[in-house]
């Protein structure tokens, strides 16, 4: 019987939400079918999912192909003109079985599930919160999605949506079910994790929600956080991460940059001083800590100056992991901008020249080999169903 694949690129929401697909076709029956979850962060990432639709297409000319995912939920008919595309999916509907339903089905919901191009989706609940990923280690659980902020850079927001967070009795519902399954480690997860609670009565934060499940579910062995806004992390995170040994020292800053001129235009709020006071107060909890960020090499107006500051006077010293080469994104800010950084990023987005492709090989050179294979693009997920689409 022939599988249906789900091929995931980008973050760990991202391989998370592919999970759910899984589960949603499965529940649906299908069969011989494609589904391609896609990211929008980069011009790169992009050009690699339109890659693996025509590859998927060459490999398998009867399947039906779904797109889905951010770059398709920002722009859908982009991807509904490519021939090899039966049909396109946004965020909200692809964790849904009844989109999966054979094409006759009444019930069938509309290919889009979003706005405009170009605008956020509405702000609403999340399908398929509640649910974390089993059969794997780690396991992830979103707890939160979307973001309230425009950073200049990003298309995020297009994509996800505004900031809705999960219920802690969810969470704790779901993680119980988890750690009762025997998964050794959870991965909180989100588009914007240190927002948690905003949006919920009385307001609790990440750390308040943090420390309800090391309370309350004593079989948590490890629990680990996505990616963390160093402007944001609250009193009670910072407590419960010098006295909590379950809570890993590892933490993954969205930092960007380390020059503040740069930061002021990307408007992030956070200046190099505070990244720099994050990383030393983590450290100074846990002497072990291991940190982890996503830095932009090629920002436009990124001056040489600024460029040797981040790599030679701000990532040797915070012992970073990973850097990100600009790319211009349809929607966000910066895409306006006619001045390219010094570092050589194209204009047409193609990310950095010379200089970015070095500090990023750099970096690749030096982080651990546990850390060089996860989080892998083109991941691909196999299930099986019962009939075709």
């Amino acid at each position: 019987m022939p599988e249906t694949r789900v091929i995931t690129f980008g973050c760990r929401l991202n391989a998370f939400e592919s999970e759910l697909i899984e589960r949603a076709v499965t529940a649906a029956g299908l069969r011989d079918a494609v589904i391609v979850n896609t990211c929008a962060v980069t011009a790169e990432a992009e050009r690699q999912a339109r890659q693996a639709i025509r590859r998927a297409h060459r490999n398998d000319p009867e399947a039906i192909i779904f797109v889905t995912g951010c770059a398709a939920e920002i722009a859908p008919e982009r991807y509904a003109a490519l021939p090899e595309v039966d049909r396109v999916l946004g965020n909200r509907e692809k964790l849904l079985p009844q989109t999966y339903l054979p094409a006759d089905t009444p019930s069938l919901p509309s290919p889009a599930s979003g706005g405009a191009p170009g605008q956020p989706p509405a702000r609403a609940g999340v399908p398929g919160v509640e649910w974390g990923s089993e059969g794997r280690s780690p396991a992830y659980l979103q707890v939160q999605q979307g973001c309230d902020h425009r950073c200049t850079f990003c298309v995020i927001p297009y994509g996800r949506g505004p900031s809705r967070s999960v219920p802690i009795e969810a969470i704790a519902d779901q993680a119980r079910r988890l750690a009762a399954a025997g998964c050794p480690e959870i991965v909180l997860t989100g588009v914007d994790l240190t927002a948690y609670g905003v949006d919920l009565p009385g307001r609790p934060t990440l750390g308040e929600m943090v420390g309800c499940l090391l309370a309350e579910i004593p079989e948590i062995g490890r629990l680990r956080l996505s990616s963390l806004d160093p402007a944001e992390i609250d009193a009670d995170f910072w407590r419960l991460l010098g006295v909590e040994r379950r809570l890993m020292p590892h933490l993954h800053l969205s930092l960007q940059s380390g020059d503040d001129l740069i930061l002021k235009r990307m408007k992030r709020r956070h200046s190099r001083a505070d990244a720099i006071a994050v990383a030393r107060r983590a450290r100074d909890l846990r002497p072990e800590m291991a940190l982890g960020a996503d830095l932009i090499a090629g920002f436009p107006t990124e001056t040489e100056d600024a460029f040797c500051r981040m790599r030679a006077r701000f990532c040797a010293r915070l012992s970073l992991q990973r850097a990100a080469r600009h790319a211009r994104r349809p929607y966000a800010a910066a895409a306006s901008s006619d001045r390219q950084g010094a570092s050589g990023a194209s204009a047409s987005g193609g990310g950095s020249g010379t200089r970015g492709r070095a500090f990023i090989a750099g970096w690749k050179r030096d982080r651990g080999p546990d850390r060089a294979t996860r989080n892998r693009p083109g991941r691909v997920l196999r299930c099986r169903g019962l009939h075709s689409a």
